[in-house]
Formats: C-alpha cells, structure tokens, sequence
C-alpha cells in the first residue's frame, strides 16, 4: 500500500483526504516511481476547487521527482534506479505512483530531487512562455506578473538572462525586493501603485512587447493596456478567478494586439517538444543562470495546510510536499 492525498469532492482544503491506495505493477507503456518530492502549484488549488474539471476521485498534485522502481513492457528508455521527474499528470501527492513514462524525464546529476519538484512544472512553464509563446529577445521590454512567486522568480532569472528588460508586479514590498534580486530591473507593488501608469512610464510611454499574466481577473484589462502595438498578452493562470468573457475590440482599440491563453499540457504534449523543453530548463539550471530552492517543505501529509498557505497569496517561492 501506499499513502496519497485524494479528493472526492470540489471544495476547499479540507477536502484533502490523507488514505490508503493500492499500486500495482506498471502496465504497457508505463513506470512505477518512488517519490522523494512532489511540487505544489496553482493547478494543484485549481482541480481540487473545480475551477479546472477533472475526474473524481482523484489523487492531487501535478509534479513529482523521484526514482524508478520497476518498469512495463515496451519500456526502453527508463530502467530501475533512475533519478527522473515530470509535470502535468494528475496524480502526484502519493509516496508511489504508476505513469506514462513517456512524461518523465531523466533528472540530470547536479540537480535535487527538491529542486526537480519544485521546477518542473514552473520552469518548463517558463520555457514555453518566454522561448516559445514569443521569443523573448534582448532589449525586449516585458511585463510578468506575481513575481514573488516560484514561476515569477524563475522566469525574473531565466528573462535577466535574456537580456530582456524586465517589470515585474507583487503584492507587498517584500515580495518586489525579492523579485529585484532575482533580476526584475522594476517591481511594482499593484496594492499601493497603479501598474499601467507605472509601466507607461518606465517604457517611456512605449509599453511592453509582451505581458505574462498568471493572475487572471484582477490584472487583465491593466495588462492590456500596457502593451504596445503588436504586443502579445500571454494569460496563463486564474489566481484572483477566471477572466470574464471579454470584447474583442479592446485588441484593436489598444493597437491590433495579440492575446493567448497557453497551457503546459499544450506545448509538451509531443514527447519531443517535452524533452528540448525539459533540456532547455536543466541546462539554465546546471549553468547557474536561474537558481531553485524551495522556499517551504511540508510533509506530504500536510497537503491541505501547504494549499491553505498557497491561496493566501503571502508565500513567496517553491513548495514542495516530502513523502
């Protein structure tokens, strides 16, 4: 048997049931592993609210590294003993689990089983949206909300490398300050400033070429207006709810815009763009470019009090769940 944190019902926190499950031998095509570390994220609170639908029950969580235990048949690129990781399939608050082992990728010597759950999901998030959604270019002014958080203080680092000028926003003045040390150039705190006016007049009245907005309703209409003509709006989360339905013409009346609601599922779906992405995020990590640290630990058990800590919107960082 093995322990997992599993849900019944939409709810709040307290509908995390710590229980017994039963794991069986991988079938065709799939992996079983022993997780050392299973990362915690936004996602995470978006299933179990049912803002996101999934089937019920299920077992939380979307990220995990750890070590193969055993493998099925037609699987030749995993054996027993590897170190590996992976993002984006239900299931991941457990001690044991079996997957698709085309989702995993081997963990590079050099990086943690912490690092690997608490990067995953957010860095190979990251990768898409800056390399891929639009290619983010040196002297590229760009605008990338919630900072403070374990995608926002990757993505500070991973755009500082860029070259990119780079605005970030938080909600409290620690927050930005961690945010400018991990390369924001400005950090805006949207509880005491008006960011548009603000990015307005860092940019010289430009605006941005690109925004990234995990936020949702609270920053949209803002982040519209901040771009540039031609600039691309990237809305990948709902942190503050779901965007309302919105008119179109805001795109053309701000400068014939671009807007996107991008998914990680999405851009790794092909196991090829999955691996030149996971490449991508090892190889900035291994050079000391972008530095991961979880920044809170909680016993697996201790998923509800981690998701509590989440939606309260005053961590700052990774967290990771330890079986």
């Amino acid at each position: 048997m093995s322990k997992a944190i599993r849900f019944y019902h939409h709810g709040g926190p307290e509908v995390l049931c710590w229980e017994d499950v039963e794991v069986g031998d991988p079938g065709p095509g799939e992996a079983r592993i022993r997780h050392y570390a299973c990362g915690i994220n936004f996602v995470d609170v978006y299933q179990r609210t049912g803002l996101y639908k999934v089937a019920l029950p299920s077992v939380a969580g979307n990220e995990g590294a750890g070590v193969v235990e055993a493998v099925g048949s037609g699987v030749t690129s995993l054996r027993p003993g590897n170190r590996v990781a992976y993002a984006g399939v239900l299931g991941a608050y457990c001690e044991v689990r079996n997957l698709p082992a085309d989702r995993l990728c081997l963990l590079p010597e050099g990086i943690s089983f912490d690092q690997g759950a608490a990067m995953m999901l957010k860095g190979l998030t990251v990768q898409y949206l800056i390399r891929r959604t639009f290619q983010v270019k040196p002297g590229d002014s760009v605008l990338f909300h919630a900072v403070g958080g374990g995608v926002g203080l990757i993505a500070c680092q991973w755009l500082k490398a860029l070259g990119a000028h780079v605005i970030g926003t938080a909600g409290s003045d620690e927050k930005c300050l961690l945010a400018r040390q991990h390369g924001a150039d400005h950090c805006i705190n949207y509880r005491t400033e008006d960011f548009p006016a603000r990015v307005r007049e860092i940019t010289g009245g430009k605006g941005v070429a690109v925004v990234y907005d995990s936020v949702g309703r609270d920053t949209f209409l803002g982040s519209i207006a901040c771009l540039r003509p031609l600039g691309l709006m990237a809305s990948f989360g709902n942190a503050s709810g779901p965007v309302p339905p919105v008119d179109l013409s805001i795109l053309a009346q701000n400068g014939s815009l671009f807007l996107t609601r991008p998914t990680l599922n999405t851009y790794t779906a092909k196991r090829s763009d999955l691996e030149a992405g996971a490449e991508d995020l090892f190889a900035t990590v291994l050079s000391g470019q972008v530095r991961i640290e979880p920044e809170r630990r909680y016993a697996l058990k201790e998923a509800a009090q981690a998701h509590r800590d989440l939606e309260s919107r005053r961590t700052t960082g990774s967290g990771i769940l330890l079986p």
